[in-house]
């Protein structure tokens, strides 16, 4: 069809040219003689081109035909070339980029993001007189529709719709909510030392959490991590307003400040949801004002040729890092419905280490938390407020030889109230990677033991999980 397209075009080009230019000739039967002018004895001979308006016709047509292909090749593009051949091919962008073909600066980009377990779940309890429970489950972990919108040289909007979840145990259908919606302001000053985010942007509580949930090894992160992204502002993305850049990738920096808690993500340290908790008719499901949030995050790669080039957990056995990093957020002055407690301040530190040497990878993280609640209750004190810690590692090692299949392990442990018994929480997890086409196509087994102590119910939880997405 293309070439019926580039062929119609250069006739239409070269018929013009020609018409414009032609001219009639006649010539003299009996002296040979040729004019441009009708007379008498004169017989016509037909049109003529002069040979310099067909070169000059023909190289217009050139000239057009391979602007047209350059246009065209260049407005879509789906594959990343720099990526390495999988079974199924190189991976995507990820996301299908449309370029304007009336401005290189702006575009769109659309994709997918889908994410499916089978799981078979079994809680072992300490307590003989509770019964042990075992379920089996599928459900789609994540459901995305991502899009991009790019409308100059510095400015673009990303955002997503999601529905995460669905069908997960009890839960149904679920319904879509926002999940990422900012304005991105890159390097306004030709500088990658300053850009900005603004509105629902993430803020670095968590080098897993601020990785994207397709690049992360295991789809549900470390217990302890997931704590860290509603501690300082919902869902570690808040309404805020940040600065981040980076100088030749040796360090990397985020400052933000913006919306606080939510109760409806604000746990104490067994668990419980601050606006589920309901004591003799009073609901302390409520906060009822704090102060922005506030923080930030600095990363160092301080050898040359191991910088970090993109944040992720999978590196498909290419290339080589190593990063350290350390950041400190705060949420203060807090105010639920208790009359008993107070205004409390949460705060977190969180250190990261990480690096990768082509199929080898390893990551740690420690976490810090200040102004934990030991139980939601309408009797809480002050004293009832204490710190948690908590940290995990993981590693991986991708065999290229052989298919891109890469096992994986990651230990956890976690003290979700320091100086109490039983608030202990270990998490084991081994599992196996099969990169079909990278993060565009995989498949996944793993097998997951989360041992919780005597305060959080006293039991085991094995889990083993078939895992699958597609990341377009």
């Amino acid at each position: 069809m293309k070439k019926v397209v580039l062929s119609a075009l250069a006739a239409t080009i070269v018929t013009s040219a020609v018409y414009a230019e032609t001219m009639t000739l006649f010539s003299d039967p009996k002296t040979g003689q040729v004019f441009t002018t009708a007379g008498e004895g004169r017989i016509e001979m037909g049109d003529f081109v002069s040979a310099k308006e067909v070169d000059i016709a023909n190289r217009e047509t050139t000239s057009f035909i391979a602007e047209y292909q350059d246009a065209d090749k260049k407005s879509i593009s789906v594959i990343n070339s720099k990526s390495p051949k999988f079974i199924l091919g190189q991976e995507t962008g990820p996301n299908m980029k449309i370029k304007s073909k009336d401005n290189k600066d702006m575009y769109m980009k659309f994709g997918v993001r889908l994410q499916s377990t089978f799981e078979n779940r079994l809680k072992d309890y300490a307590n003989p007189a509770t019964a042990t429970a075992e379920t089996n489950d599928a459900y789609m972990r994540r459901v995305r529709l991502e899009v991009e919108a790019g409308f100059d040289k510095h400015t673009s909007f990303v955002m997503d719709m999601r529905n995460d979840n669905a069908n997960a145990e009890d839960k149904g259908e679920q319904t879509f909510n926002v999940g990422d919606a900012y304005l991105n302001i890159s390097k306004p000053f030709d500088t990658s030392l300053v850009n900005f985010k603004l509105y629902r942007g993430k803020i670095d509580v968590s080098r897993s959490e601020t990785a994207k949930s397709a690049h992360n090894l295991h789809y549900d992160r470390p217990h302890v991590a997931d704590e860290a992204a509603q501690f300082i502002t919902h869902n570690r993305r808040g309404t805020n307003a940040q600065m981040y850049g980076d100088w030749e990738k040796k360090v990397h920096y985020q400052v933000a400040v913006g919306d606080g808690v939510y109760s409806g993500a604000m746990k104490d340290a067994d668990g419980s949801v601050l606006n589920a908790t309901a004591v003799t008719g009073t609901t302390l499901g409520t906060v009822k004002s704090q102060n922005f949030f506030y923080g930030g995050k600095i990363k160092l790669s301080p050898f040359d040729g191991w910088e970090e080039e993109k944040l992720t957990e999978t590196y498909m056995g290419q290339g080589q890092h190593f990063t350290v990093g350390a950041a400190y957020w705060k949420t203060g002055n807090i105010k639920t419905n208790s009359t008993t407690l107070g205004a409390i301040d949460h705060e977190l530190i969180n250190l990261e280490a990480s690096a990768h040497y082509k199929g080898a990878s390893i990551s740690a993280e420690y976490f810090e938390f200040d102004g934990v609640v030991k139980n939601f209750t309408t009797t809480m004190t002050q004293a009832s407020v204490g710190k948690s810690t908590g940290w995990y590692t993981h590693g991986e090692y991708v065999f290229t030889d052989f298919g891109f299949v890469a096992p994986f392990y990651r230990y956890e442990s976690w003290d979700k109230f320091k100086g109490a018994d039983g608030y202990d929480l270990t998490s084991k997890i081994a599992g196996v990677n099969w990169y079909l086409r990278g993060n565009t196509t995989k498949v996944g087994f793993a097998v997951q033991k989360d041992t919780y102590g005597s305060a959080l119910s006293d039991y085991t939880d094995t889990r083993f999980k078939l895992t699958s997405q597609f990341h377009f």
